[in-house]
């Protein structure tokens, strides 16, 4: 179907970040006009120092680039896809070992002139306080959200549904859990054993309580004023208004008998799946303030996690995102409020690499529609595909949380009996998902790559979830 230039409606975009310049982008491409409204240089947010658009507000770091990392596949399918973000990260690279890093006095001018030179966008400087009448609109504002544009939004979705704080706990791997100490049980044998669980006697958990209290914390920035609730305390909040608080609260033992004595542990960490096929667990309750290094060591103590491989660490930080699984349809549109769109870290996704890729989604769902195609979703077994599956998982067991793109994101092989190790087991993964990828850039119109592939080295010891969190 053609259409004019006239015949489209204009979309309005809310936030000139990595999400909203890279759907603004992906539309004016495709030959929707573009109203872009940022605030800067008006007004900034407390995290922002320049006026540049595509802030990266507190490090340079777009984390892993190797395939046998699920970000960097992420960042491959994004090249492959025409990402501007990838485009303008590629050329402002500085050298980082397996990471992709940039040169952040480059990157936003750069992104910038990038947004600026598409013909179809208009930039305007302009606050925007409530949710604009325009439609249809995309609202990619980020985790520092006003609290008006946000208050706007929490009076059509439900205050209930909108957070302000994150309060992440850590995933491990399942295949690095010590399953010769851990085992498989729910409370009194209700639900099934989805639950792993993770014994601690009485002198383990004092050591754990005494290490969890010593660890190094990171400090909250000026900006962020975290407020704990009640319902979801870090970790060692827990463990400073009493020494049996834990044992009383998330690592309660009672209804759990360890099959190795017959007995009820003094203490007991819970461990939940975090994907369908169990491939990665969630430590229940751990959310924490511990620096990375400290949350490696300290919950290595904890017996059966010594060995484990860390697909996310914890973190409590300033976030504002709605309840993603309940709010969003497939293409990211409000299902109270049809024509309103979310994009990046609003939206419910977690990172740098995964706010652009939910502004990329975004922007070529938005076009589609507007051109009367067919809404083409990407592959389950892509990266990209798995930020969808993440926006859609309802998490029946506690709050819907964001979360850094990893494996588990995507549905494992059957490799039958075949044992291999993670790396190869990865390569295999990546090599599924850009196969597959394939047509879907077809479906898309075949964009032109947003740079060279990428050439680095195997990155396999950085855990999936590190990088920073984004004003996008």
């Amino acid at each position: 179907m053609s259409h004019s230039l006239h015949e489209i409606p204009e979309v309005t975009i809310v936030g000139a970040g990595l999400a909203g310049c890279e759907a603004a982008v992906q539309l004016a491409r495709r030959g929707v006009r573009v109203r872009l409204s940022e605030m800067k240089p008006k007004k900034r947010t407390p995290a922002q120092t320049s006026d540049t658009l595509a802030e990266l507000v507190c490090s340079n770091s777009l984390r892993g680039a190797s395939l046998t990392n699920a970000v960097g596949l992420l960042k491959e399918e994004l090249r492959l896809s025409g990402s501007v973000v990838m485009k303008a990260a590629l050329k402002t690279r500085v050298p980082a070992g397996g990471a992709l890093a940039v040169d952040r006095e480059r990157f936003s001018p750069l992104m910038t002139e990038l947004v600026r030179s598409e013909p179809g966008i208009e930039l305007v400087c302009a606050e925007v306080e409530t949710i604009p009448a325009e439609r249809p609109v995309i609202l990619a504002t980020g985790p520092l959200t006003s609290d008006a544009l946000a208050a706007d939004l929490a009076l059509h979705v439900g205050q209930e549904h909108l957070a302000y704080y994150d309060a992440i706990a850590p995933i491990v791997s399942a295949d690095s859990i010590d399953f010769g100490i851990a085992w498989r049980q729910s409370r009194y044998d209700k639900g099934g054993n989805d639950y792993v669980n993770c014994p601690l006697s009485r002198d383990e958990y004092d050591a754990f309580v005494a290490a969890l209290l010593a660890a190094e914390k990171v400090k909250p920035r000026e900006f962020e004023q975290v407020r704990y609730f009640e319902g979801c305390l870090p970790v060692e909040v827990m463990a400073e208004r009493g020494h049996e608080t834990l044992a009383f609260g998330p690592m309660k033992p009672v209804g759990l008998v360890d099959p190795r004595t017959g007995k009820r542990p003094h203490a007991v960490v819970q461990l939940r799946p975090e994907d369908e096929a169990m491939t990665a667990y969630n430590l229940v309750g751990f959310q924490t303030r511990m620096t990375w290094p400290e949350q490696r060591r300290v919950l290595g103590t904890i017996p059966g996690l010594a060995q484990a491989e860390f697909l996310r660490f914890g973190a409590v930080h300033r976030n504002t995102f709605v309840d993603a699984p309940v709010l969003l349809d497939g293409t990211m549109q409000l299902r109270a409020l049809p024509g309103v769109y979310l994009a990046g870290q609003l939206a419910g996704v977690e990172g740098y690499v995964e706010s652009a890729a939910g502004g990329l989604l975004c922007g070529i769902f938005l076009a589609q529609a507007l051109l009367g195609q067919a809404v083409t979703p990407p592959p389950a077994t892509t990266a990209l595909g798995g930020i969808m599956t993440h926006l859609a998982r309802r998490q029946d067991k506690g709050r819907y949380q964001p979360s850094n793109l990893t494996w588990a994101h995507l549905p494992p092989m059957d490799l039958g009996q075949k044992r291999m190790k993670k790396p190869a087991r990865y390569a295999l993964l990546a090599e599924r998902a850009l196969a597959e990828l394939a047509p879907w850039l077809v479906a898309i119109g075949s964009p032109e790559p947003s740079g060279p592939p990428f050439a680095t080295p195997p990155d396999d010891a950085a855990p999936e979830g590190s990088g920073c969190r984004t004003g996008t």
